[in-house]
């Protein structure tokens, strides 16, 4: 196999990799969706049985919810584990290798997590940063499965970017949604999805009456959805008129607009059904999939523009000057 077929390769698993560490969102989502998180009641074990020998026929009700997490949980483990393996050993860049070897900790940190949940019978703060290491792993997967990419160029002709804001407004917009996620995930632990159980008015009034601390992340995670939505729409506005032929930037700049419409109609369609478990979990992979899209989007452009040459002052020039003779 000659390097250029390695390099197509690597790059193939880590997209799978990146896809799988999604669809594990999705079927995580699954397990508080259905309350499923105490059905297996051991941890690494399932009910004293090795994890991977538990009998099918076993499999039933709740259990089957939360044995497939742990199952596809190792399997998206043992994938990010051969990917950092394929960085280590094809990989010429040194910071891809290190995105490799972070990836492989923060999954493993991701399942220590997920067995002190049941440990501990799902504490709250446990659970929330269990959740939010799942986004992280699935930035980590999804950066990887870009920059091995054949199409990635470390030496390409840069972009000015003119504004010099661009590049910071992804960022913000990828910090903001991540921001997001985790409160949905602080309110969907403490069990306050529907904490106000009327969308889009609150009972018919704008604001609500804050009674407890369900109704404030219920509201908080209303209110900042709608910053989010608006931080996509003007990172993609601007995206698609600073890349106006580069599809590579456009592609995601459109997708990312796409799944904010998608996610708002979840979010009412999850409170209308009063939290049915498949739209809750579609609900929750969507808010996964609008970071891995705007995550994209940030890289992207951020690889294809560079800040804005900045002229010296005739002060600075004259200091400089009077430093170099000295």
């Amino acid at each position: 196999m000659n390097s250029t077929t390695r390099s197509r390769f690597v790059h193939v698993f880590a997209v799978i990799t990146a896809i799988a560490t999604l669809c594990l969102i999705f079927v995580g989502a699954l397990v508080t969706s259905h309350d499923a998180g105490l059905s297996v009641p051991d941890w690494p074990n399932t009910y004293g049985q090795f994890m991977y020998t538990f009998p099918i026929d076993q499999w039933r009700a709740n259990i089957f919810y939360e044995h497939t997490h742990r199952l596809f949980a190792s399997l998206v483990g043992f994938l990010i584990l051969v990917q950092a393996t394929l960085l280590w050993r094809n990989e010429s860049r040194t910071w891809v290798k290190r995105l490799g070897w972070t990836a492989l900790g923060a999954v493993v940190a991701q399942g220590v997590l997920g067995g002190l949940t049941v440990i501990f019978l799902l504490p709250t703060w446990i659970s929330t940063t269990h959740a939010a290491l799942a986004q992280t792993t699935l930035c980590l997967a999804t950066a990887i499965a870009i920059v091995t990419s054949p199409r990635w160029d470390d030496d390409q002709i840069k972009l000015q970017d003119t504004s010099s804001s661009l590049r910071s407004l992804t960022k913000i917009t990828v910090a903001a949604i991540f921001l997001q996620l985790v409160i949905g995930a602080w309110m969907r632990h403490k069990s306050a999805g529907l904490a106000i159980p009327t969308f889009p008015l609150s009972n018919g009034n704008i604001l609500p009456e804050f009674t407890s601390i369900g109704v404030t992340l219920n509201f908080l995670h209303r209110t900042w959805a709608f910053v989010v939505a608006i931080l996509v729409y003007i990172t993609s506005i601007r995206t698609l008129r600073a890349f106006r032929n580069e599809r590579s930037v456009r592609t995601p700049a459109i997708a990312a607009m796409i799944l904010v419409l998608v996610q708002i109609s979840l979010g009412a369609i999850t409170i209308w059904s009063a939290k049915e478990p498949n739209w809750t979990s579609a609900h929750v992979v969507t808010g996964a999939a609008i970071l891995m899209t705007e995550l994209i989007l940030a890289i992207r452009v951020h690889h294809r523009l560079h800040a804005p040459h900045i002229e010296p002052t005739e002060q600075s020039s004259v200091a400089f000057t009077s430093t170099a003779r000295s």
